[in-house]
């Protein structure tokens, strides 16, 4: 294992439990740089909140400030063959190997700079603009890494990022409003006259919570349908992930607004009950026939 794959191991192991747990299941190679890729996003993300793995404060720098030095830190990247810092060295790397268009890493910080601007998301289609800008775009780079060249299966991959993102979002509701963000549409809240207050849901803003769920449920079954264009190994981590995400949906469904009342996951014991049937699902979706049109989905900018 390299210096840097060390590093970006430290930062999934550090950042997200669930991710670190699902690419274990890739084949060495794909895995190294699934993860070093992760570590880039991540800290991409840090950097604008002003954090260091989601945690601890990083001092000075306004968020236009952070935002500028890390589209140009990113183009370097990208461009430049200079000494960079690990996740910057991350993504040079993985970049290079896969052939990204610069569109890709750009548009991940384009969503960066939405939340610096303060963006608000009148419609579900604004919100999942958002969801392409940090959560799609990713996918789609994940499925390159993964080998995927082809279009249709890259809007797959984009799919399921969507999907997670508006799962994230249907979780997080409470704790953005703390930081003054509110990704829910604005014309579904004044439909169902609901306000994002309170450490509990009301009834108004639980049922506008639901009905987000309710619309990540297309992109989760649009997704399946990019599992046997992947390696069995990826098809599998890629599978239990999506079981991983979409269980958080469940909880919340099942435990009403009374859910909120403290952090929404799934234990340790879940997780690898939904590793196991990811297993399951990549081999169904090799013996399954018939495809899911994505008409009326979402489709993402192309290269």
């Amino acid at each position: 294992m390299t210096d840097l794959t060390a590093t970006s191991e430290a930062a999934i192991a550090q950042g997200s439990q669930s991710f670190a747990q699902a690419a274990k299941l890739m084949p060495p190679g794909i895995r190294e740089d699934t993860v070093m890729l992760y570590a880039w996003c991540r800290h991409a993300d840090d950097v604008i909140d002003g954090q260091v793995m989601g945690s601890a404060p990083e001092a000075g720098g306004d968020p236009q400030a952070r935002l500028d030095a890390l589209r140009a830190d990113t183009l370097a990247a990208l461009h430049e063959d200079g000494p960079m810092s690990p996740p910057f060295a991350a993504l040079r790397q993985v970049a290079r190997r896969h052939d990204f268009p610069d569109l890709w890493p750009m548009d991940l910080i384009e969503g960066f700079a939405m939340d610096v601007a303060d963006r608000e998301y009148r419609s579900l289609d604004d919100v999942l603009e958002y969801s392409y800008h940090v959560a799609g775009v990713v996918g789609v780079m994940m499925a390159r890494v993964m080998g995927v060249q082809d279009d249709a299966v890259l809007d797959r991959a984009c799919d399921l990022g969507l999907a997670f993102q508006l799962t994230n979002i249907a979780r997080d509701v409470i704790d953005d409003a703390a930081i003054g963000r509110c990704y829910l549409p604005a014309d579904w809240l004044a439909e169902a006259g609901a306000t994002v207050e309170g450490p509990v849901p009301s009834d108004a803003l639980y049922s506008v919570i639901i009905r987000l769920l309710d619309a990540a449920e297309p992109y989760y079954a649009s997704a399946r349908q990019g599992l046997p264009h992947l390696p069995p190994r990826c098809a599998w981590s890629i599978a239990a992930a999506l079981r991983i995400y979409r269980a958080i949906g469940t909880r919340i469904r099942q435990g009403g607004p009374e859910a909120y009342r403290q952090r929404i996951s799934t234990s340790k014991a879940a997780k690898i009950g939904l590793l196991a049937r990811g297993g399951l699902d990549a081999a169904a979706s090799r013996l399954r026939g018939g495809e899911i049109s994505r008409d009326g989905l979402w489709t993402r900018p192309r290269a």
